[in-house]
């Protein structure tokens, strides 16, 4: 009988620290006598449903238990687990499918050749290391090869369709972190651990990368279900030929010579608007809608990508939510002045605050028509419904949006904590409600998910905007480059209210007084000892855990199954962690001075 590893409100407790989890067992003997008892307790796991880490970790602890061999080797426990877990349809998919992952301090750190581009390390065939005997049978085979730092573009990789399964070698900090972001989605990956962590010059047991290199088998009877069809299946919304059959352009795309369109204005604001909404991003509401509809229909579109039964009425309603989110972006980076946006100038740099504002309204005007004219198919009250959401979630945006303009401009810059989180409540939470709502309302009626889905939605938004302004204090962090951004201009966050409401009346003058001044040298460096000063930062994450509980025990009760497992991923998708904001900041990126 399969051993289920099922969900429970205790695996989803905030992580401890596992830093002192992390050794690597000393010698080869002992490596291969963990690998072979993984293979064991792996034998009967239920492999129709994804790993959580909980459950990887209660299974390593065990098998450490069993054989007397020590707590810290439970991060490669999990790792050698996992191979086991993903093995059979790791070795199943095809080798033109597979990514292999390498890290490029398994390279000789002296007199390497090689050079770094947009895709990691550019390796040449040298002799002086493995890097380049992996990369050439790998590529024999079919793979492909990316040599880089860390693992934040796999994902990406992942969702665009170009390849289903990964291969990787990586310490174990990387490692973990891959656990918690790639195997959450139900990617199947198998890996091999440094046996170092020092980033310079490191080894690795490299018959066992060989060996996982050339895994190759018919494929298994169970497959384990996963997130990744539905995922692609909102990425693919807004490829180019996809986005042209949903949401036709109502101008020619491609002027002839002679058209004159190139220069036609009308032309020109629909295709800056169409490019807008193509643009990069998580898209994660429209993967809401879609996964939320299958959740309902018995979850069929995690299993395969053929089982994945979208029709386009469904798919237009996902890609209206994305219009609605990018018209918003659109707006709020004009009222805020923002410079930066998917890694290039925001629109109204590019084209002026007029050509902006407009581009956001048409956009908004786009959301509605794709679903109205949808409702012959969807069914007029459906339709009607999904409208309504819509437009309620569009007026509470604009509320928390207006509150925090008065703000900005009001003589007297107060705010508490509570302020601040009603603005969040307004501002987030919507998005996140009317995303869920349109896809279990097009799954049939909606009156028994009314309360879940408004309930839920309010407390991961809070929480996702609370990890937002946790996130302002890390350079580079969702394309933003500017740290301590919303400090600088003076919005008003829960940060500051935190701040504000642990200083003096006197100290918390001195505070606003600074954040209304015009940016200095060390302005932003004087701002975060302030709330690091009154515990904020710590105050801040207490709030994202209360939220994130309060998120939690209503998807504990809420049914069908394939429901409540989808609302338990969003809560751990959207809450990615940050990391500590509380030590000083040594090289912020600050503009404007």
């Amino acid at each position: 009988m399969a051993t289920v590893i099922e969900p429970t409100t205790v695996e989803k407790a905030k992580k401890p620290s596992t830093a002192h989890l992390k050794s690597v067992p000393e010698t080869r003997e002992l490596r291969d006598r963990v690998r072979q008892a993984a293979a064991q307790a792996a034998a009967n796991l239920d492999r129709s449903r994804p790993l959580t880490r909980q459950g990887l970790q209660s299974l390593g602890e065990s098998l450490l238990q069993r054989n007397g061999w020590p707590h810290g080797y439970l991060g490669f426990a999990m790792v050698a687990l996992s191979n086991e877990f993903w093995r059979e349809q790791v070795q199943a998919i095809d080798f033109k499918r597979r990514l292999l992952l390498l890290p490029h301090c398994l390279k000789h750190a002296e007199g390497c050749p090689a050079d770094y581009d947009e895709f990691g390390l550019d390796c040449k065939k040298c002799g002086a290391c493995s890097v380049a005997d992996f990369k050439i049978r790998a590529e024999e085979l079919g793979y492909k090869v990316l040599v880089s730092e860390g693992t934040p573009i796999v994902l990406k990789i992942i969702v665009s369709g170009h390849v289903d399964a990964i291969v990787g070698v990586a310490c174990l900090n990387v490692l973990e972190k891959a656990l918690d972001k790639i195997l959450l989605s139900g990617v199947p990956c198998v890996a091999a651990p440094l046996l170092s962590s020092n980033c310079r010059s490191t080894s690795v047991d490299e018959d066992w990368v060989r060996e996982l290199i050339d895994l190759q088998t018919p494929p298994p009877a169970i497959q384990t279900r996963t997130y990744v069809h539905l995922l692609r299946a909102a990425n693919d919304l807004f490829e180019a030929a996809e986005l042209a059959r949903l949401a036709p352009r109502t101008r020619q795309k491609t002027p002839s010579a002679n058209s004159g369109a190139l220069s036609d204005p009308l032309t020109i604001h629909e295709n800056i608007a169409y490019d807008w909404l193509a643009l990069g991003g998580k898209r994660a509401r429209p993967f809401i809608t879609l996964a939320a509809y299958d959740a309902l229909r018995g979850g069929a579109g995690t299993r395969n990508a053929a089982s994945v039964d979208l029709s386009d009425s469904v798919r237009r309603a996902a890609l209206a939510i994305e219009t609605f989110h990018k018209a918003s972006l659109v707006h709020d980076d004009i009222e805020d002045d923002d410079t930066f946006r998917y890694g290039r100038e925001t629109l109204h740099r590019q084209y002026g605050v007029g050509t902006a504002i407009n581009i956001g309204d048409y956009l908004i005007g786009l959301g509605y028509r794709l679903v109205s004219r949808e409702r012959q198919a969807l069914g007029a009250e459906c339709a009607g419904d999904i409208l309504d959401r819509l437009a309620d979630a569009h007026q509470k945006l604009a509320e928390g949006q207006g509150a925090e303009l008065l703000w900005r401009d009001a003589a007297d810059k107060k705010i508490t904590a509570l302020d601040a989180l009603k603005i969040y409540a307004l501002k987030t939470a919507p998005a996140f409600e009317a995303a869920l709502y349109a896809g279990v309302r097009m799954a049939g009626p909606a009156e028994a998910y009314e309360k879940l889905v408004v309930e839920y939605s309010r407390n991961l938004g809070v929480a996702f905007q609370i990890l937002n302004d946790l996130k302002d204090w890390q350079v580079d962090v969702n394309n933003k480059l500017v740290a301590g951004q919303d400090a600088l201009a003076a919005r008003p966050t829960l940060l500051l209210a935190l701040t504000l409401e642990a200083m003096s009346p006197e100290e918390s003058q001195d505070l606003l007084k600074t954040i209304a001044e015009p940016a200095w040298a060390d302005k932003v460096q004087w701002i975060h000892k302030r709330f690091v000063d009154a515990g904020a930062f710590e105050k801040a994450q207490k709030l994202v855990d209360k939220y994130r509980t309060r998120a939690e025990a209503i998807a504990d009760e809420a049914t069908p199954t394939e429901l409540r497992e989808l609302l338990y991923y969003l809560i751990d998708t959207v809450l990615e962690s940050v990391q500590p904001t509380e030590a000083a900041l040594p090289e912020l990126v600050q503009l404007g001075v």
